[in-house]
């Protein structure tokens, strides 16, 4: 936490911390980095439950790892076994793809209000990895845009 002018910033923020903006009192979406896991963990769940995203990430043979700030946390799509696996949080492996984003980003892109090529240019997700594997991994995500909005609509998250 940062102090300027008074006012208190995020780490990686581009706004102080319950600043008004347009006459809506912005505060992070995810509250916290355990609510993060819980919403973002239930969406990753029903994208890897899809036998179609399963096979063909499976076949990518990648790890995928989210360094999101605001709130600080890690997501991972591991290649797995035998399939691939979810892990909310650090682990001991390597990201093939890495992608960092602030916790709102992330939330604006699961809604669709942040399109990753437009958002890779603006640098409001940064990606280190094989970007035609990125691109060509996102009409994978089609099970997941359709979910969140179930998802936030259950946890009362702004849409």
């Amino acid at each position: 936490m940062v102090s300027y002018l008074g006012m208190r910033l995020q780490k990686g923020s581009v706004r102080p911390v319950g600043m008004i903006l347009k006459g809506v009192y912005a505060m992070p979406v995810f509250k916290d980095t355990e609510f993060m896991y819980e919403v973002l963990g239930k969406l990753f769940t029903k994208l890897l439950e899809n036998e179609t995203v399963n096979k063909k990430f499976y076949d990518e043979n990648i790890n995928v790892q989210f360094v999101i700030n605001d709130p600080d946390g890690e997501i991972w799509l591991l290649h797995g076994t035998d399939k691939p696996e979810l892990a909310l949080g650090a682990t001991d492996a390597e990201g093939d793809v890495i992608m960092w984003l602030a916790g709102d980003d992330c939330h604006n892109f699961w809604l669709q209000n942040l399109k990753l090529p437009v958002a890779l240019a603006k640098r409001k997700i940064k990606a280190k990895g094989p970007m035609a594997k990125i691109l060509g991994m996102l009409p994978l995500l089609k099970p997941a845009y359709e979910a969140y909005p179930a998802i936030c609509e259950e946890y009362g998250l702004p849409m």
